[in-house]
């Protein structure tokens, strides 16, 4: 069947820049690496989108309606539909002086945070350097290539992968999920509860199934702690024989070997 709007999906993607080929993103390792855009510490696995609730570009959101399981599809996407034109007046002279002062040597093509925004450093002159406050492809055309690897369908298996969305880099089957008609019971792993924005994450997993699943009344986390075991003491080494002693004596029975 197509995918249809409100479609829980999974999709892999590779995505590109229209003008130049260049691979900027996807959800694929080896195509990363191949890339040379692979980062430590990014999760690469099929990507969880909701269609048409603006979970990704809207472009791509548009462009999944009308697919079809398993099958590679591109999706072309317009920078209206992207990251959006460019706007002239984003990009900003500074003067050189206020870099230094923080002990930055800007360079064409480096990003940084500047004034709590984030900007590229298009050219650096004789004490000004030209920053780019636009996104980094704001006017670009960009290209996707997707396929759809599964549909979620049941409404345990949504509830799981909004789960995942939240808490990504724990394995879902460490989860404990119970369901009832009106709730949800969450058993977190132990693996979850040193997280630095768990609290935020906690507060995703309520908001999205609320929205998705309006019969649901309460939402229940649980947090189990386990004494741990006391370490066994470390076993002594064995007590090495002096040369002094005397060695055991053979019985009549080795006494020929």
């Amino acid at each position: 069947m197509a995918i249809q709007k409100g479609d829980f999906l999974l999709i892999d993607y590779v995505a590109r820049i229209k003008e130049s080929g260049e691979v900027f993103d996807t959800s694929i390792q080896d195509v990363a690496k191949k890339e040379h855009i692979f980062r430590d510490g990014v999760i690469y696995e099929p990507m969880l989108v909701a269609v048409g609730e603006g979970w990704v570009l809207k472009g791509l959101d548009e462009g999944l309606v009308g697919l079809e399981v398993e099958k590679t599809a591109t999706i072309e996407v317009p920078p209206e539909k992207g990251f959006g034109a460019r706007d002239p007046s984003k990009i900003k002279l500074i003067p050189l002086r206020k870099f230094k002062a923080e002990n930055v040597n800007p360079y064409p093509g480096m990003q940084l945070e500047i004034d709590g925004k984030l900007a590229v450093i298009r050219a650096v002159g004789a004490g000004r350097v030209q920053a780019d406050f636009n996104p980094p492809f704001a006017g670009k055309t960009l290209v996707y290539e997707v396929s759809v690897k599964k549909v979620i369908e049941t409404k345990e298996e949504k509830i799981q992968a909004l789960i995942h969305r939240r808490f990504p880099a724990v394995d879902m089957k460490k989860f404990g999920l119970k369901l009832t008609e009106k709730e949800v019971i969450i058993e977190l792993p132990e693996e979850a509860f040193l997280l630095e924005a768990l609290q935020y994450a906690k507060r995703g997993v309520v908001a999205d199934t609320q929205k998705f699943f309006s019969e649901i009344e309460n939402i229940t986390f649980l947090e189990t702690y386990k004494r741990k075991a006391p370490a066994a003491p470390p076993t002594p080494p064995p007590t090495p024989i002096s040369s002094t002693e005397e060695k055991p004596q053979k019985t009549a029975a080795q006494q020929g070997t």
